[in-house]
């Protein structure tokens, strides 16, 4: 899910003006008390009857957390220092808890979340490395070659004791700067707020969708802590979000980001010298509540208008959106006609559609209580493409047609023909889903073609392109919506 980019082919348009923003870590406060206070506790546990220490230690320190933050402190005896002693014992009780579950409570680490097996090889934690040059060996640069290489991924910056999945690392930037006939390679995190946090702790802390959640009663034991985290005020995901930006860069209203779809996008910025800085977590203005974002937007070369998506686990599941080339946040479009939350990744745009794909891969907080992650695969569920008008203002003409078997990774492109009566898609499919979150190496991506009848509203046409497995595709960003090779 990595992006590679050059900013010498990306279209460029006005920058917008953007205030300030900042991220810092929270106090406790009412509104985390009700957190814990609102939480389904009660259910858990009753899921869970059968983990009585389990439910003891979770209740006891819930109460002790509670009882801690919410205290008064005499005015005279409230001072910074008491907070620090107070904020320092807590945290490493968290910590103490933290280690606890990773060598007590965890079942044994399966291949995909075994640091020791993901974190090898090729995807070895590497440092940053400051704007260094690089030496020609032979030949020389062209002089009027200036540009970027921009290459995002995840990285972590502390090998986690426990669980670990590929997709965990926070987002790291390698980029190559050509100017002058010289090169320059620079390698930086994106300062988000969860890299920030963890780098202040020395440890990680933030949970992770895809491995914390190793067994009943690692699981239940890691979402308590979660839970008495956010009310103590160590973390507060809500205001300051807990993505690591590790899946791509984008160019949006002339400035660029980098993304990952459980978090805003971070801008960022390049130095005349070839560093790389992280300025700060963007909202693009929102009017509307506004969390999280596909890393995956479609970029109109013609209008410099973004059109994005995201996905929730409540209703309405689906959500697509546009950002015009000023870097300003439209309105919502939700879509309701999405029954279950699904974990799209990337979707199409033409001259006058969006196309989402409704894939196998769904998520469900139920799996939690099974001691799994939220995301799995439904093999009874058939596959479609849904399609909007892409300036709609509702979902009212969305349309949704079965396509079986058809689990969109990555969109190469789409395009319309016949005047418009037929939309073409072009994607990678993983040939066997079931691999995905475990065995990604096994999943096949194939790349395919989609032929859709805007006026039958049916399938006209699915074929493969080739026996290879293709994936990260990449099309010449002016060409996005248009026909391609």
């Amino acid at each position: 899910m990595n992006s590679l980019i050059s900013s010498s082919f990306l279209p460029r348009f006005s920058q917008p003006k953007v205030s300030s923003m900042t991220t810092q870590k929270s106090p406790p406060t009412s509104n985390n008390i009700n957190i814990i206070a609102n939480f389904p506790f009660k259910e858990l546990q009753e899921r869970i009857s059968f983990h009585e220490p389990l439910k003891k230690l979770m209740s006891s320190t819930a109460e002790r957390i509670k009882l801690m933050i919410s205290q008064p402190v005499p005015e005279q005896l409230a001072t910074v220092d008491d907070d620090k002693k107070k904020n320092s014992l807590l945290a490493s009780t968290f910590k103490s808890f933290d280690d606890f579950i990773c060598d007590f409570m965890d079942i044994p680490l399966r291949p995909f979340i075994d640091p020791k097996h993901v974190l090898s090889g090729n995807f070895v934690p590497v440092g940053e490395l400051p704007p260094t040059a690089c030496e020609v060996v032979e030949g020389a640069l062209p002089s009027c070659l200036d540009g970027i290489y921009l290459l995002n991924g995840p990285n972590p910056q502390f090998v986690p004791r426990g669980p670990y999945h590929f997709f965990d690392g926070d987002g790291m930037l390698q980029m190559i700067k050509i100017n002058g006939g010289r090169a320059t390679l620079c390698s930086r995190y994106v300062k988000t707020y969860k890299y920030m946090l963890e780098q202040d702790m020395g440890y990680p802390i933030i949970p992770s969708p895809f491995s914390s959640f190793n067994g009943i009663m690692a699981s239940m034991a890691r979402l308590g802590l979660s839970v008495a985290r956010v009310v103590a005020g160590e973390f507060d995901p809500v205001i300051n979000g807990y993505g690591t930006a590790n899946t791509s860069v984008a160019l949006i209203g002339g400035k660029l980001y980098a993304l990952g779809e459980s978090d805003l996008p971070y801008e960022i910025k390049v130095t005349s010298d070839g560093d790389i800085t992280t300025l700060r977590r963007h909202d693009f203005h929102s009017a509307e509540e506004f969390l999280s974002m596909t890393a995956h937007p479609k970029t109109d070369p013609e209008t410099g208008e973004v059109f994005a998506f995201r996905y929730h686990i409540s209703s309405p599941r689906l959500t697509y959106f546009r950002i015009n080339s000023h870097g300003r946040k439209l309105p919502d479009v939700p879509i309701f006609s999405m029954k279950n939350t699904t974990l799209i990744h990337d979707f199409a745009v033409t001259k006058n559609y969006a196309i989402f794909n409704d894939v196998q891969m769904v998520i469900s907080l139920c799996e939690i209580l099974k001691g799994k992650p939220p995301m799995r695969v439904d093999l009874n569920k058939t596959s479609r493409l849904g399609v909007i008008k892409k300036y709609a203002k509702d979902e009212s003409e969305m349309w949704w047609v079965d396509v079986p078997g058809f689990n969109i990774l990555h969109t190469v492109n789409a395009w319309e023909e016949d005047d418009g009566d037929t939309l073409v898609v072009v994607a990678t499919n993983l040939s066997y889903v079931e691999q995905t979150l475990e065995r990604m190496d096994l999943a096949e991506m194939k790349m395919e073609m989609i032929k859709i009848s805007v006026k039958m509203k049916e399938i006209l046409l699915r074929r493969q392109l080739s026996n290879r497995v293709l994936e990260m595709p990449v099309i010449h960003p002016t060409y996005v919506g248009k026909k391609n090779r």
